[in-house]
């Protein structure tokens, strides 16, 4: 009969040149159950990230104050923050805001920081936002002036930043450009967005390298991977590597891109703490309560997670 095997763990190996400790902003409650076709209970929402920040997750990004009836799934947002109470508030804990409709709600129930969302092409922002980049910005400005008086936090996403389903490879500078037009209203944190999936690690230096040249420093730079072709670890690499250390992530793989059918959706949270752990990065994360969450997660979703780390040490 085999002998017990010892449950696997990386072996921690420091890897130089990369952060001391890595930020993890954990999109799974929003970004990751969006695109549900089943409605997901505020309650069983609420539990997930109740889960998520038990497992050490610090930032956790609970939902969006969209109209709901073009994202029928996060029509709960009051609902939801309700729920969570004080555990949904602060400044670790932003909600997404299209414009200043959704910040007056985000307002009413109470939260502390709030993130936009912008694009790097006009083809998406017309098809997103409904309006050309230069008319998204003007509509941003109003919600980050009036978040920041309220003294939130403010976020700002950008998508598109590696490549466009309509449009084809997006130029490094044009990147650049919506980058700076945003954070340019005031925001707190940039987030790049690879929303398909087919970034590459030489396309992340050069993006990083532009952004500096532009004045927007790693140090308000976070990274938004989507695993399409296989590439968000290893861009997620290299812009740890030069010097980003804020990482989004959905815990169990959750999510992904309805403009690409062989999308896999975003970089799973284990997957990236079995990396980080591995090269001696801290992330405050335990990794076999997040395995224990994701497992959790797609029991209530009827179907296995797609983290390659989950299916591991889960036996899912």
């Amino acid at each position: 009969m085999m002998e017990d095997m010892t449950r696997a763990l990386p072996q921690r190996e420091p890897l130089p040149g990369l952060p001391p400790r890595v930020t993890i902003y954990e999109v799974g409650a929003r970004d990751g159950l969006q695109n549900e076709k089943s409605v997901v209970p505020a309650q069983v929402k609420a539990e997930f990230i109740t889960r998520l920040l038990a497992a050490g997750l610090e930032t956790v990004e609970t939902t969006s104050f969209v109209s709901p009836k073009w994202v029928p799934q996060l029509a709960d947002a009051s609902d939801l923050l309700s729920e969570l109470g004080e555990a949904g508030k602060g400044p670790r804990r932003p909600v997404l805001v299209p414009n200043e409709r959704g910040l007056d709600r985000a307002m009413e129930s109470g939260v502390d920081a709030v993130a936009i969302f912008g694009s790097a092409t006009e083809t998406f922002a017309q098809k997103n936002l409904g309006r050309s980049l230069a008319e998204s910005v003007e509509m941003f400005r109003p919600v980050v002036r009036r978040s920041r008086e309220a003294g939130m936090w403010v976020r700002a996403y950008v998508s598109m930043c590696f490549g466009d389903p309509w449009e084809g490879p997006v130029p490094v500078t044009r990147v650049a450009d919506a980058c700076v037009s945003l954070m340019e209203l005031g925001c707190d944190q940039l987030s790049l967005g690879d929303t398909i999936g087919t970034g590459t690690p030489g396309h992340v230096e050069a993006l990083l390298a532009e952004l500096d040249r532009r004045g927007l420093g790693t140090d308000r730079i976070g990274v938004h991977f989507h695993d399409t072709y296989g590439q968000a670890l290893s861009n997620t690499l290299t812009a740890l590597r030069a010097g980003v250390s804020v990482v989004d992530a959905s815990t169990g793989g959750l999510g992904g891109c309805p403009y690409a059918k062989s999308a896999t959706g975003n970089l799973a949270t284990e997957d990236l703490v079995w990396m980080l752990d591995g090269a001696g990065v801290e992330t405050g994360v335990d990794l076999d309560v997040l395995v224990a969450t994701s497992t959790w997660m797609a029991e209530q979703l009827g179907r296995p997670s797609p983290s390659r780390v989950v299916k591991a040490l889960a036996g899912a």
